[in-house]
Order: structure tokens, then sequence, then C-alpha cells
């Protein structure tokens, strides 16, 4: 039996974390994969994760004759309405020498509450109600509010503002459906995808 596929997940916020972590683990699945994938993550806000996600690569590039390297690294940062394009060019220019062949950027834009919310029949399955999320927003927590309300709602105490439905959405997501509505997603998805095809 072939070693699993490493994947470390470094992330900005838990929301990423609790969304993007069954959603790899899903496509892996899927394609009969079998990954071990490891959250490396960082608190307080962009910059923040910038800054950390060059101290990550540092420390591993240190050990770099024990086989410490993931396969994939994925890297979610909110494109938080700079653009898709430009969000990602920041994070990648964040990447060191050893990092770009094998990163995968996680660009949600503008934010991963976004993603949530962009399968609204698999939204409304699990949750038992649909936002109605309209034309993108780039105002600065315009999907938080929406995910939230949507749970509370749906008659849910509101624990963690709906990133607590990450792994029941994560699992009955249509791709298709979810794609078309967010591009962001789709670039994600198909990415991740091909880098998970057996070679």
């Amino acid at each position: 039996m072939s070693k699993p596929l490493r994947i470390d997940l470094f992330a900005e916020d838990r929301g990423h974390e609790m969304l993007l972590k069954p959603l790899l683990e899903r496509l892996a699945r899927e394609r009969d994969r079998d990954v071990e994938v490891s959250v490396r993550s960082a608190r307080g806000g962009h910059g923040r994760a910038i800054a950390e996600l060059k101290l990550y690569q540092n420390s591993l590039t240190k050990k770099i004759g024990s086989g410490t390297l993931p396969d994939i690294l994925v890297v979610a940062i909110d494109g938080n309405c700079s653009g898709f394009a430009e969000a990602q060019r920041t994070t990648r220019s964040a990447l060191i020498e050893e990092f770009p062949t094998r990163t995968v950027v996680a660009t949600p834009d503008p934010h991963i509450e976004k993603w949530y919310l962009a399968d609204l029949e698999a939204f409304h399955q699990v949750v038992g109600a649909s936002p109605s999320v309209g034309k993108q927003k780039c105002k600065r927590d315009v999907y938080k509010g929406l995910l939230a309300d949507a749970v509370r709602k749906a008659g849910h105490p509101p624990t963690l503002g709906g990133i607590e439905f990450a792994r029941e959405l994560a699992e009955v997501m249509d791709f298709f459906r979810a794609s078309k509505s967010d591009r962001s997603l789709k670039h994600f998805l198909d990415e991740i995808a091909a880098r998970l095809e057996p070679r």
C-alpha cells in the first residue's frame, strides 16, 4: 500500500480550517487517494497570516533532509475585496523556493463564509434555511452575518455562527452548483482535484 499523501492546510482562521479539511478529505476519497491532512493555522487576520506563512515555511526548510515538506500545501487566506487575482499574487509572493510547485492557494473572494453559502440547496438540506445571498458584496462581515442569520432562522443556537455545519456541508455540497455560484471556489476545487489525481 502506498504512503498517504501529506497535505498541510495553512488557514487564516477557524472558518477556513473547518470547511477545507473535510473538503480535502472528500475530494481525496472520491479519487481513491489516501491523505493525511494536518492543520497549520494563523490567527489575527490577513497580515499576520502572511507573516506566519513565512515562518512556517522557514521552520520546515531547516529540517529539509528529514522529509518534513508536505506533498501539498494548501494556503487559505481570504481575498478581502482586493480581488481574486491580487489576493492570489499576494499569497504566492510569500512562498519561498521549495513551495510554489507544491502549493494550492485557496482564496475565498471576498470571505470564507461565502463558500459556506455557495450551494444553497446543500445549505438548506443541512441547516434548514436558505439565506438570500444576492449579488456579491464586499462589505466586511456581510457573508458572516448572512450565515449566522440563516442558522438562527433555522432554529439552531448560534454557537459558532454557522461554521459548526462545515463538515456536513462539505459532504453534501454539489461541486458543480457551488462552482457555478462562486468562481473562487471553482478555482480551488479544480486545482486541488488536479493535484489529487493519481499519477
